[in-house]
């Protein structure tokens, strides 16, 4: 009795498997086009090349005004890398953050 439910129950999940398998479909869809851009700049190179891996120039456009623009602004490419694991080298570090606080 016991190995009868075992099977019935091997057999259940196995259509039921099957049959989600069956059911579920590739997703397909088109994400919308990039309106934003950086602006032009030294470094912009290294921005674009490190930065829009993850986020658009619209995450950048959307920081509020501020006194220590390179202080705000190493403090964001710090965090990206340590909190978000951003893949940025040593050396690009300057170069994004002199990028960003000369024009944002």
């Amino acid at each position: 009795m016991i190995m009868q439910r075992t099977v019935l129950l091997a057999v259940s999940l196995g259509l039921v498997a099957a049959m989600a398998s069956a059911l579920a479909a590739p997703v397909n869809y088109k994400t919308p086009d990039e309106v934003a851009a950086f602006k032009p700049g030294p470094g912009l190179e290294v921005v674009e090349g490190n930065c829009s891996a993850c986020h658009s120039a619209d995450y950048i456009k959307t920081q509020p005004p501020m006194k220590d623009r390179k202080g705000f602004w190493q403090a964001e490419v710090t965090k990206m890398i340590k909190v978000y694991g951003a893949p940025i080298d040593d050396a690009d570090v300057g170069k994004i953050v002199d990028y960003l606080a000369a024009t944002y």
